[in-house]
This record gives C-alpha cells, structure tokens and sequence, in this order.
C-alpha cells in the first residue's frame, strides 16, 4: 500500500446502515484491534462504541465516517449528528460531541463515504491520483469525492446516491423506495431497492437474471454521469450490491457504450473495486483522526 501511515495511534469507526465497523490503528498494514457490530438503535450504539474504544488506551483521536445526511459545519450548534435520514430512529442523533465527551480525544468527522474515499486516495485504488470518486451501493447509496486529498464540501456534502437516472425501459413499473425523491438513484439500485422487486438480493438471483443487465445499465448511467461533472481519475464502486460476482465487469461494458468515446478516459480504465476492501472506510476513518489531531 503506498501512502505514509499516521505518526500516533488513533481510533476509527466507520458507521454503515446495517453494520458499524471499529478500529484501532495507524494504516492499512497497521490495524491492531477491529471489531464489528450491528447498527441498532442509537442510544445502543453509542454506549457500545464508547465501551469498545474504552477498552483501546491511549488512542490520540477519533475519526468517525458515518452514513447521513450530516452536518458538517463546524460553526453549526448541530455539528456532529446526523440530520434527517431516511433510516428510521437517527434522524438528529448527536454523533461526534457525544463520542468526544464519552472519549475526551480530538473527534474527525465526515460522511461514510467521503471516508472510504479517503483511505482510497491515501493508501488504495486512488492513490497517486488528483480526483477520486468513491461510490458505494449497499442499504444505501451515496458518493464521495477526493480532489488533492481533501473531500469535496459545500452546502453540506454531496448527495450523489440521491440524483435523478433514466429510466430503464424494463423498469418502468417499479415506482421506487426512497422515501424522500422515489425514484433516485438510492431508489432504484440499493440493496433494499432490488429485494423490494424481486423478494432477494442481487447475488443471489441466478446469473442470467434480467435484474443483473438492469442494475448495471442504471450504474453505468450513474458512472457516466460522474465522469461528466467530475473528470475522475478514479471510480471505486464499493458496498455489498457490487460483490456480486461480475456486476464490475457489467458496469464497465455498459458504461464504455454510454460514454461514446467521449472522454480522455475510457470508463473501464477509471472504474474499480476498492482496493481495500471492507476496510475503506475505516482506513478513512483514521485519516479523519489525523486531521483532527492536527488541528487541535
């Protein structure tokens, strides 16, 4: 893995919609205690994060990529917590004051897959490149982006997983899940959104399924999409829709279709798995420790 490991040992916790993942570490190839736990409901999990890093001495920060949406603002009253989500029970839970207040050390702070971009620019598939955008398609869906190492913010933070997609002429019946926009991207391709079609996840329909074309034709259209807005050097497709075995390979044919030659890069040149796993976010966990530390 290329990229320099962090100089203290620090804490991460990467916050998923299904599951939260913990860790204690400096990098990739120095992740010295990690641990899994389900999200339940919110009270929950903060006493067992809390609990978890007590038993972890001496870390220096604590970096925490969850899923949102977020407040980001630093000078917001409501910094640190989780805004109105659609996963029900954590509209305005407080995240990182009361991790800080739990821990006493530096909390970082960022959304789940501004995270996993992280540790892909630093240490994975992004490294050595300007621009990186980190996609991931699981309970939800959402998309980070890295330029020069620094995650892209504004009004907030990115919505990517929320944008507006053709619809594919097969799929015209299926009005979508998303509670807030229908028929989104979230609404269409998340792992909730292909059981609410067809009763089962996508890896586990047989591999002639039509459902495997359609949800590589949307992923494509969303990739293309990116590259469009972004001139990404990098599309890492991550979460637990894209481990069904050949929907990389799907999306890349069909987004080279989509994109007619167009660009500097074909989409199957930029498009890829994480190179670090289901450790993604966690590795962008630790960077957000770092950079809490030093701005202490």
């Amino acid at each position: 893995m290329t990229g320099p490991v962090i100089s203290a040992r620090v804490g991460g916790v990467e916050i998923g919609g299904t599951k939260i993942v913990m860790g204690v570490g400096r990098g990739p190839d120095a992740i010295e205690a990690r641990t899994v736990i389900p999200t339940s409901a919110p009270d929950a999990v903060l006493q067992a994060i809390a609990d978890w890093f007590a038993d972890q001495p001496d870390i220096a920060a604590l970096g925490i990529a969850s899923f949102g949406p977020l407040d980001l603002d630093p000078k917001s009253p409501s910094w640190g917590h989780i805004t109105r989500t659609p996963k029900p029970g954590w509209t305005n839970v407080d995240l990182a004051p009361a991790l800080h207040a739990a821990l006493g050390v530096p909390v970082g702070f960022d959304t789940d897959v501004n995270g996993a971009a992280i540790g892909e620019a630093r240490w994975g598939s992004g490294a050595n490149c300007a621009t990186l955008v980190y996609i991931t398609i699981g309970t939800g869906v959402g998309g980070g982006a890295v330029i020069n190492g620094i995650p892209l913010h504004g009004h907030g933070h990115p919505e990517m997983g929320h944008i507006r997609l053709p619809r594919h002429p097969g799929d015209a019946g299926f009005a979508g899940i998303c509670p807030f926009h229908s028929d989104c991207c979230e609404g269409l391709v998340s792992g909730p959104a292909i059981m609410a079609r067809y009763g089962a996840s996508l890896s586990d329909l047989p591999p002639d399924h039509p459902a495997h074309g359609m949800i590589a034709w949307y992923l494509a259209q969303f990739a293309v999409t990116l590259q469009a807005v972004l001139a990404p050097e990098r599309i890492v497709m991550g979460g637990g829709v894209m481990k069904t075995p050949g929907l990389v390979d799907r999306v890349c044919g069909a987004a080279n279709i989509f994109a007619g030659d167009y660009f500097a890069a074909r989409p199957d040149a930029i498009i890829t798995p994480p190179a670090l796993g289901d450790n993604s976010g966690l590795l962008g966990a630790f960077v957000l420790a770092e950079r809490a530390m030093e701005t202490m």
